[in-house]
């Protein structure tokens, strides 16, 4: 213990002395220079050194950081730049790159407590509109779309000209069911970019969510028409189409967006579905089974393939697709009941009661809550009937 503290003693004798500084002067100065040549590796090896005469130099650990950065090993930069910050609360863009480095490693709560913090310290900062872009997109990358909107309307407001910006706003409002804020960013967007597909889309969404159909066909019309190439253009208008019944639109559409991406899944499961409701069952099955292959966890192609076997009499194929559907949405009243009509159909009374009871159950619970809601919850639900057996 004697001899590290004699030896941590005579560095701080050196570095006190003039000739000490100088030479850390000039390592300092040799390290700066490899750096501003591009010579990363050399860069690093010049600061450890720096570290080694003068171990408490925020400097060379904030540089250390920077370096890695550059590298994009912004996992690494981190505790260098928080090393750099303990040593150095002030040292000049210091924060805003640990905050970089948080953000760029996807530490998004961890970049939004150091961008805040920045923010706060100088709310009159020309970096205030840079931060608040980050700071929405933290919160937009951690799924917080109201709060995303928040800040990216700030931004959208300084600058009025960026087309992306209002893109991700547009987004964070349309997920945090800001409908109007969709509108009115839409009709921005327009501004910049009279012909923009994904704005017409955005705009489509809004409607659909406020239940304004025809708005919303008209707005995904324009988006086809744009770019009929756009991904998801023609699904989205061929759902909105679906819920409306109108089948055989419906599935020009969903058609259209397998021509654009053969794999696109959803479309395969609503195309095959669309079939179904057309009365073609022989086209179905081929569409909803290639969805099932590419994605196990889709309720509605498993239910789809259980009513199509259990149609063409494969009952057990029909119970494996239908038990799947089961635990996929177990609450389901379709499922059960289904399930409820195959177990009948196989002789299977005991397991066949259970599903229909589970359905009347289920039927019965969503009819109660909607009446609690409609009365404030001072309703009683009359008595329901079952589900047609």
């Amino acid at each position: 213990m004697r001899a590290v503290g004699a030896s941590a003693l005579v560095v701080a004798l050196i570095l006190a002395s003039p000739s000490g500084r100088a030479q850390a002067a000039d390592a300092t100065g040799e390290a700066l220079a490899l750096e501003q040549q591009g010579k990363n590796v050399e860069a690093e090896a010049a600061w450890r050194a720096v570290l080694k005469t003068h171990p408490a130099s925020a400097e060379a650990y904030g540089h250390l950081g920077l370096l890695e950065a550059r590298e994009q090993h912004y996992k690494e930069a981190v505790p260098l730049y928080r090393k750099a910050l303990a040593l150095e609360p002030a040292m000049p863009g210091l924060r805003l790159n640990l905050g970089l480095a948080l953000f760029k490693s996807e530490q998004l709560k961890e970049a939004i407590q150091e961008f805040s913090l920045l923010k706060a310290k100088a709310p009159d900062s020309p970096e205030v509109q840079r931060l608040n872009i980050l700071i929405g997109m933290a919160h937009y990358g951690l799924g917080d779309y109201a709060a995303a909107a928040r800040f990216l309307k700030q931004a959208a407001a300084v600058d009025t000209q960026n087309l992306q910006l209002r893109l991700a706003l547009a987004h964070s409002c349309l997920w945090s069911k800001q409908y109007q804020c969709v509108l009115d960013t839409y009709h921005e967007m327009l501004t910049l970019n009279a012909e923009s597909a994904e704005a017409d889309m955005l705009a489509g969404e809004a409607e659909d969510a406020m239940k304004n159909y025809n708005g919303a066909i008209a707005e995904f019309r324009a988006a086809a028409k744009v770019n009929p190439q756009e991904p998801e253009v023609h699904f989205g208008l061929g759902y909105i189409l679906w819920t409306q019944h109108e089948y055989e639109e419906a599935a020009r559409e969903f058609q259209a967006e397998l021509t654009n991406d053969p794999n696109q899944v959803r479309a395969l499961v609503y195309l095959g579905d669309t079939q179904m409701q057309l009365n073609h069952p022989e086209l179905a099955p081929p569409l909803l089974e290639k969805a099932a292959r590419l994605d196990a966890k889709l309720e509605l192609a498993h239910l789809d393939l259980g009513i199509l076997y259990g149609d063409a009499g494969k009952n057990n194929d029909a119970l494996r697709e239908l038990a799947t559907a089961e635990k996929l949405a177990p609450s389901d009243v379709n499922v059960h009941w289904r399930l409820g009509r195959l177990y009948r159909a196989m002789g299977k009374k005991v397991e066949a009661k259970a599903e229909f009871d589970k359905a009347s159950s289920l039927h019965k619970a969503t009819d109660d809550a909607l009446v609690d809601r409609i009365s404030g919850g001072h309703g009683k639900a009359p008595e329901q009937t079952p589900p047609p057996q």
